[in-house]
């Protein structure tokens, strides 16, 4: 899958060396948070700085791990169903109503069984 397909939904990891890698949404970023070793040897999660999501409405690049998310909506990313992210939880729950979304969650509250859900 090529990121620059989908600009609308990309998603980034910045590493204290400012290295990037780069997501066609937050579905796969979170997959890659959750066990960075297996994608890239050398990295661990304490080697990144900044998680950077786009948010739905804005498309602008706000910090992921500050984004609201939306998970089982009517919306479809480039890889199917997908963590919808949004700058306030306001925005996420107005969202949810509208696209017959089933949770708002926080960063930390998303897990490797959020994920599995989403395949």
């Amino acid at each position: 899958m090529y990121v620059a397909n989908f600009p609308d939904w990309a998603a980034v990891a910045t590493f204290k060396d400012g290295t990037q890698a780069w997501f066609d949404g937050p579905k796969d970023l979170f997959t890659f948070l959750f066990d960075p070793g297996r994608y890239t040897a050398r990295r661990k999660g304490s080697d990144i700085a900044s998680i950077q999501v786009k948010d739905y409405y804005g498309l602008k690049h706000i910090d992921g791990r500050s984004a609201w998310y939306v998970l089982g909506s009517d919306v479809l990313g480039p890889m199917g169903k997908e963590l919808v992210p949004f700058r306030t939880e306001s925005a996420a729950r107005d969202f949810l109503k509208d696209h017959r979304g089933q949770k708002v969650l926080a960063f930390h509250e998303i897990t490797a069984v959020t994920l599995a859900g989403l395949q």
